[in-house]
């Protein structure tokens, strides 16, 4: 298996929780920290590919609901990605790639569940 890699933001307190449940289950990861590392347009791609860009853009978090409403009406795919690349605070965390497939958000169920199926 390849290793796996954890994307985020350091300092948020769910990315916190999901490193320290990997650490608690012995995972390996690597982890790409998004705010300062950056986040290329590929990755968003698959990512909303996969689970739809409603679930990877945040529309809970400040960095979103500061935009202006010209910034948030008529949102698309490609819309959504534009915003996640010019300020990555924007996507959902943490994003877990498993290799093969990816996880959004963490709950220890959430992940005890990718790594029993």
């Amino acid at each position: 298996m390849s290793a796996l890699t954890l994307y985020g933001i350091k300092a948020c307190d769910t990315m916190k929780k999901a490193r320290t449940w990997l650490d608690e289950q012995g995972k390996a990861y690597n982890f790409h920290d998004y705010k300062s590392a950056g986040i290329d347009q590929a990755h968003l791609e698959q990512w909303c590919n996969e689970h739809g860009w409603e679930k990877i853009l945040n529309r809970a978090g400040t960095t979103f609901r500061k935009l202006d409403d010209a910034s948030k009406a008529d949102l698309d795919q490609t819309k959504a990605i534009a915003l996640m690349l010019a300020q990555p605070s924007m996507i959902k965390r943490p994003v877990l790639d498993l290799g093969q497939r990816t996880v959004i958000g963490f709950k220890p169920e959430l992940y005890q569940n990718a790594f029993t199926e």
